[in-house]
């Protein structure tokens, strides 16, 4: 089995579930396999720590997934049409990987979440796509061949699956949304396999 990295920060669950849905999109292709990380939570206290193990969901993204992954999937909430200080904040720490070539080569593709319709999704994934261009990644959309990307109103775009939660986040992930996030997952994992081979 071969690794994909789906890296994701969530605050309020949507993103999460999004990263859960690439996740079996992934494990849909034969000898490939998601794995599933997260990164803290960004303090504005400088000496605050986080614990080296989060309370619940995903473990917190090691190096070594970075070196082990044949592929990544990034994603973020949308902060002000950008991607969440914690995201950047661990992004701007993989200079080391940068400058060994640790991503070079291999595919990625993102995703987001909003608040609101029109709330920077798209800015907000291609924030996301440009250290990973940086790093050498091939970089992955959702092409229009995927039916629901004409069907829905707020869950995806060429660039990566998104989904709008709501002010509330009371918006559930819709079946286009839900079908979207599968088959960026698969389309991922199988370009990763043919470029891993």
């Amino acid at each position: 089995m071969q690794d994909i990295l789906v890296l994701y920060y969530s605050q309020h669950g949507a993103t999460r579930e999004l990263a859960r849905l690439i996740a079996r999109g992934i494990d849909s292709v034969d000898g490939c396999r998601a794995r599933l990380r997260t990164v803290p939570k960004v303090s504005t206290v400088c000496e605050a720590t986080k614990a080296a193990v989060p309370d619940a969901g995903a473990p917190y993204v090691e190096r070594a997934d970075l070196a082990e992954c044949i592929g990544l999937a990034l994603g973020s909430p949308t902060r002000f049409g950008n991607m969440a200080g914690a995201m950047k904040y661990f992004i701007d720490s993989t200079s080391a990987e940068w400058m060994a070539g640790t991503l070079a080569g291999k595919p990625a593709c993102v995703f987001t979440s909003t608040a609101s319709m029109h709330g920077g999704q798209e800015t907000t994934l291609t924030s996301m796509m440009i250290p990973l261009f940086h790093h050498g990644m091939v970089l992955l959309g959702l092409p229009y061949t995927e039916p629901e990307l004409a069907a829905t109103l707020s869950g995806g775009t060429p660039y990566g699956v998104s989904h709008v939660s709501g002010l509330k986040n009371d918006h559930a992930i819709s079946e286009a949304e839900r079908k979207l996030a599968l088959a960026q997952g698969k389309r991922l994992a199988e370009m990763a396999k043919k470029l891993a081979a």
